[in-house]
């Protein structure tokens, strides 16, 4: 099976690990989960993260043809639809899902129409197990709903990108307490990733170094299926909803999920400006 170079890009703020995939065999490449800087104090954003980025695609000379996020992230502002504006020919893509979320989410926020909820903001909505390629590489697209409703996973050659659905092997699963979310759904995910091979590499979206271990992004299937403090091992669907469920209700809302959701479900892109030259984002109160 090919094996695709996988570059990672840490953004330190979020824990969110950002990739950039390219085909040993052309100039071919594809982006996961940028990261679009926003400071919530200021409501200042920066494309400082997505420079990072955009640069060293630009050093190699890649084509970059894909950018593709796992789902409409609730902890970081994306810059898919900036760095879509910086590389021409490129497509922004997700799950088809994202439909669902957008309509969970416009009421919350009282969008109106002008922010459709058809997933017209994105290049490309993937069907459950859509194929498609980055230059010689075959990729597919793998639902992996628990997390949100519309979470996927990407399998690119050996290297499976598995968004929140899993953490590193010490750092367990992804909450399931969001809208759309469900504990045991999310549990039957992973069981369906874990039919992979024992070798595929995996990809992680997230990780925050438990217990003071420098931050990490690469694991395999074998090593989740074994060491996994959430799935692993034997452990059963009950047990795991039991211990997903418990551990949610101790969990904060993530600091950005409110102005991450509202732009994410426009594939990044922030509200257009008023009439005096500024853009807002909502913040609903009493309601989430």
């Amino acid at each position: 099976m090919p094996q695709p170079h996988v570059t990672p890009f840490h953004h330190p703020p979020s824990g969110t690990w950002s990739y950039v995939v390219r085909d040993p065999a052309s100039r071919a490449a594809a982006l996961i989960d940028p990261v679009l800087d926003f400071d919530m104090a200021s409501a200042r954003t920066s494309t400082l993260s997505a420079m990072a980025v955009l640069e060293h695609v630009r050093a190699y000379g890649l084509d970059v043809q894909w950018i593709l996020e796992t789902h409409a992230h609730a902890d970081h502002l994306s810059a898919g639809d900036w760095l879509r504006t910086q590389l021409p020919g490129a497509k922004l893509a997700i799950g088809e899902g994202i439909r669902t979320v957008q309509k969970t989410f416009r009421p919350i926020f009282n969008l109106g129409d002008h922010v459709p909820t058809d997933g017209a903001q994105f290049d490309r909505l993937f069907e459950a197990d859509a194929r498609f390629t980055i230059g010689s590489l075959s990729a597919r697209v793998l639902p992996v709903p628990g997390h949100t409703s519309d979470s996927n996973a990407y399998l690119i050659g050996d290297a499976l990108f598995t968004g929140d659905s899993l953490f590193m092997p010490d750092g367990g699963t992804a909450r399931c307490d969001f809208p759309g979310g469900d504990a045991a759904t999310l549990y039957r995910s992973i069981r369906r990733l874990f039919a992979l091979p024992d070798a595929t590499r995996v990809f992680v979206c997230h990780d925050y170094g438990p217990n003071g271990r420098a931050v990490a992004c690469e694991t395999t299937i074998g090593a989740q299926k074994a060491d996994n403090i959430h799935v692993g091992g034997d452990i059963d669907e009950a047990t795991f909803v039991a211990l997903r469920e418990a551990r949610d209700a101790t969990l904060a809302m993530p600091a950005l999920l409110l102005p991450a959701v509202q732009t994410n479900l426009r594939g990044g892109a922030l509200p257009e400006p008023e009439a005096n030259g500024v853009r807002y984002l909502k913040l609903p109160i009493d309601t989430l």
